[in-house]
């Protein structure tokens, strides 16, 4: 996209070799990257595009989009074959990532040959089946046929990836000139963790995954939901007392006794007890992990970065816990504290009254809603894209509003001493 010519001319003029520095804390280490051969400029009909992957070599074709990209209703949360880009597509064809697969998909319908298999890399769950969706309902508006047969022909795996990658600036490219590659302007930090979990669904042939590590199994639900709970809604527990607070780096906040307490409440008692049983896998050590996991320093992963595009990580990562744990007669009382430190965040300033920079796409909208909830919290709960249904839950908006009226009249620190200070 034209948002990525920067990073597109700076790996095209390195042949696209890539630094990932891994910061372990024991001591960093770099490798280079050569899997990488090519960028492609999306076009309004993704010609060039279309043509990579219609090449009889092609057997999967990945994506990683966002969170965002896939055009899901939050009320029904499934796709939404009325929002404006995808009719657009489908008036004019090609235009979204799922256009160009669909077209492309062409060519080994009317050659009879297996087609590729679409392999997503973003965090949803059921990722597998969020694309699929995507892929045959875009297509059904315009080629019923069609979509029928990529619905029967064409394997769209579930996946799991974990990995923390902070956003390359400054630092990042100091580390990697610290190593002798001073010459790359766009490396890749990321944590020694890693965890890549596959249902292992692909009919054209795929590499040995398992060789390098990747966890195949039937049962990546379970661990896919594990971790966008425990650990993408534990990224959303910290990330707004955090910005709040200005706190810029994430092991910084993960040192605030405050922080730390609300993420281990709120994940003991309002996340971890409804998260289905993992092969394997014993919750508590994970969680234990992934408190590791944000503390370490070398990551230098910053708050900033984590309370990014709330209006798509917050109906993913916070408030499916929250349906949870009310349909089990449980309490909310700190994911809806969650919740109104994002919705304080969104007001526009830190308690120390400085100005934060727009840091969702939808943040005009958020500033204003966010401003009118100070007095009338319901302007809040109504983003139906995020909250749906839940949004006119009297529980929850009972417990919300009394959280964010806290938030603003004692201030954050004082919300946070309240919270854990109370029994559950």
């Amino acid at each position: 996209r034209e948002g990525d010519a920067r990073m597109r001319d700076a790996l095209k003029a390195q042949d696209c070799l890539s630094t990932v520095i891994e910061l372990d804390p024991k001591g960093k280490s770099a490798r280079r990257i050569g899997s990488m051969i090519d960028f492609l400029a999306v076009e309004p009909d993704n010609a060039a595009l279309i043509a990579a992957m219609t090449r009889p070599e092609i057997r999967i074709v990945s994506l990683t989009v966002t969170e965002g990209g896939y055009f899901i209703d939050a009320a029904t949360g499934a796709f939404d074959p009325t929002h404006p880009e995808i009719l657009a597509d489908a008036a004019n064809p090609h235009r979204t990532a799922f256009g160009a697969i669909i077209a492309a998909l062409k060519a080994p319908r009317a050659a009879g040959f297996q087609p590729f298999t679409v392999m997503s890399c973003d965090n949803l769950p059921g990722n597998g089946h969020v694309t699929q969706d995507a892929v045959v309902g875009l297509a059904r508006l315009s080629d019923p046929a069609l979509a029928d047969w990529i619905k029967a022909n064409v394997a769209f795996p579930n996946g799991m990836v974990d990995r923390i990658t902070p956003a390359t600036g400054p630092r990042e490219r100091a580390m990697a000139a610290s190593f002798g590659l001073a010459e790359d302007p766009v490396p890749v930090t990321c944590e020694p963790f890693r965890q890549w979990v596959l249902e292992d669904n692909f009919p054209s042939g795929r590499p040995a995954f398992e060789q390098v590590g990747v966890t195949l199994t039937p049962h990546v639900h379970a661990f896919e939901m594990m971790k966008i709970r425990i650990l993408n809604g534990g990224h959303a527990t910290i990330a707004y007392p955090g910005g709040l607070m200005d706190i810029e780096y994430v092991h910084e906040a993960m040192a605030h006794p405050l922080i730390l307490g609300l993420l281990n409440k709120v994940e003991t008692e309002e996340i971890i007890p409804y998260i289905a049983p993992v092969p394997d896998t014993d919750l508590g050590d994970y969680f234990r992990l992934i408190v590791e996991r944000f503390s370490n320093p070398e990551v230098a992963d910053t708050e900033r970065r984590l309370c990014l595009d709330g209006s798509n990580r917050q109906p993913k990562f916070i408030v499916p816990s929250i349906r949870d744990a009310l349909a089990a007669g449980g309490s909310v009382e700190g994911l809806a504290l969650v919740s109104a430190l994002w919705c304080r965040y969104c007001a526009g300033t830190t308690e120390s009254g400085a100005t934060i920079a727009p840091n969702d796409p939808h943040w005009t909208e958020l500033t204003e809603r966010a401003q009118a909830a100070r007095h009338r919290p319901e302007a809040w709960l109504d983003l139906q894209a995020v909250y749906g249904e839940l949004g006119r839950n009297p529980s929850f908006g009972k417990t919300f509003s009394g959280q964010l009226q806290q938030i603003w009249s004692r201030g954050v620190h004082a919300t946070l001493e309240n919270y854990l200070s109370a029994s559950r």
